[in-house]
């Protein structure tokens, strides 16, 4: 396996300073929202729907480096994308992120995600953006958050 730790640090400063869709989608049909308490970041997800593809799908929000790079990454892979297909992505990336196992090169950038299994810290800021936008596709209006909520 090659060295995750270039690529994470690489790739995660690039999205961080320069985002990728970050911007109100004035054509949205669907929003999702996040919000991690403990360390502060907070993000909109504006999807635009068309049947069941993800015509287009930008960010705004608040937080940490790896919030927003992982945001930044999230927008660039899910656009397009069927629901079905988004659903399967960001399944793929949870597991990554939180186990760190890439396998093979399969998710390009996303895979400098793996990186962040090393800080069990900063789990919640890579997986952030990418309940909220599950939450826009499926039509959740409770925002996502990082905290289980007592029962």
């Amino acid at each position: 396996m090659h060295d995750l730790t270039d690529l994470y640090q690489t790739v995660i400063l690039d999205h961080n300073r320069r985002p990728r869709n970050y911007r109100v989608l004035p054509t949205a049909n669907r929003v999702g929202s996040g919000n991690n308490p403990l360390c502060g970041d907070e993000v909109t997800i504006y999807v635009e729907l068309d049947g069941d593809r993800i015509k287009d799908v930008t960010f705004q929000g608040s937080g940490c480096a790896i919030s927003q790079a992982s945001a930044s990454l999230m927008t660039l892979n899910l656009k397009g994308r069927t629901i079905p297909e988004a659903e399967a992505i960001a399944g793929d990336v949870l597991k990554l992120i939180t186990s760190g196992d890439v396998k093979d090169d399969e998710f390009s950038d996303l895979s400098a995600l793996a990186g962040v299994h090393q800080f069990p810290a900063r789990i919640k800021c890579a997986t952030l953006s990418w309940h909220a936008a599950l939450n826009a596709v499926h039509g959740e209006p409770a925002p996502a958050t990082t905290e289980k909520t007592s029962d």
